[in-house]
């Protein structure tokens, strides 16, 4: 039998795991309110958090993905109904 050792999860990991629900949430915010003001900063958290890496990285690459999505989608969204995008 051999088991691999278990990892602990520091705090960079923690805190790349917070930041990646943070800018989930931003982005899906930004569909209905202001696209620009917070679908930009949930980009840029979202790339930090993929930055950090560590055992959430596929959770920082999921909100980068959905942060980008949100992106395109607040923007149609806010032009097609002629919403102010600031």
């Amino acid at each position: 039998m051999s088991s691999e050792p278990i990892r602990r999860s520091g705090t960079a990991d923690t805190v790349a795991g917070f930041l990646s629900a943070l800018a989930i949430f931003f982005g899906a915010i930004g569909l209905v309110y202001r696209p620009v003001r917070l679908t930009l900063p949930a980009m840029l958290i979202a790339l930090i958090a993929a930055g950090i890496g560590g055992r959430h990285q596929k959770l920082a690459m999921v909100a980068v993905m959905i942060s980008i999505a949100c992106f395109v989608l607040g923007m149609t969204i806010a032009v097609a109904a002629r919403h102010p995008l600031w």
